[in-house]
């Protein structure tokens, strides 16, 4: 399985690489082999890092935060909220979409794969890295959450100007790792049908161009298809 010796990115890998030998970390990797062994894990392992390996560490200027892969057969690529090309797209997904067309006037996509987005620097993040097939959450609390707590820190603290796009409760609960003081929060409702449309309106992509171009930088291109 390729977290055994994680295929990233090699700024990731010097960035983290103190992650990478710590016990948590080693025990992270028996759990998931065990897991391997006797059930189906989501994403294939050769997609777990699949959000560092599109976003090397230099390149990163946008960070959305996820809480689980997808558990469906085929649906998680390894980056928060994207599912594979021709995959039906989950709720989310499409409030999301949504959200991005009322915003910027940009047609909903054909594909749910946000790819071209991580490749301009947008890290899309899931706090756990894998999941058990149909069964949500699976993997929280196995050492994943503090791995990606980490990443997030690791960022605060290396790089400036960073726009950090918290969704929902359980995204905001990682605001104390981000110093902001040098970094931009945008925080809203999580685009889940649950909070019952209350994303709707929070206009992040247009947010967070008016932020990068404020700071000299290229503004994302957000358009799915290409």
């Amino acid at each position: 399985m390729a977290v055994t010796q994680p295929q990233i990115e090699d700024g990731w890998k010097k960035a983290l690489e103190k992650e990478f030998s710590a016990p948590y970390f080693t025990a992270l990797k028996q759990f998931l082999l065990t897991e391997k062994s006797k059930h189906q894990v989501f994403p294939p392992g050769s997609l777990i890092f699949s959000a560092f390996n599109h976003c090397p560490f230099s390149a990163v200027r946008v960070v959305i935060l996820g809480q689980d892969p997808y558990h469906g057969p085929g649906q998680a690529n390894g980056l928060s909220f994207s599912v594979s090309p021709g995959i039906r797209h989950p709720p989310s997904l499409v409030n999301i979409f949504k959200e991005l067309q009322n915003d910027l006037g940009i047609p909903y996509p054909k594909s749910g794969d946000l790819t071209v987005w991580a490749d301009q620097g947008v890290l899309l993040i899931n706090a756990t890295l894998t999941v058990r097939e149909n069964e949500a959450a699976s993997h929280q609390g196995k050492g994943w959450e503090t791995f990606t707590d980490q990443v997030i820190h690791t960022i605060s603290l290396k790089k400036e100007g960073i726009v950090f796009l918290l969704w929902g409760k359980f995204a905001q609960s990682k605001e104390p790792l981000i110093d902001t003081s040098k970094h931009f929060v945008l925080k809203a409702a999580h685009p889940s049908p649950l909070a019952r449309g209350a994303f709707f309106g929070s206009k992040p992509f247009s947010k967070t161009n008016q932020i990068l171009t404020e700071q000299g930088l290229d503004p994302i291109d957000w358009r799915v298809d290409r």
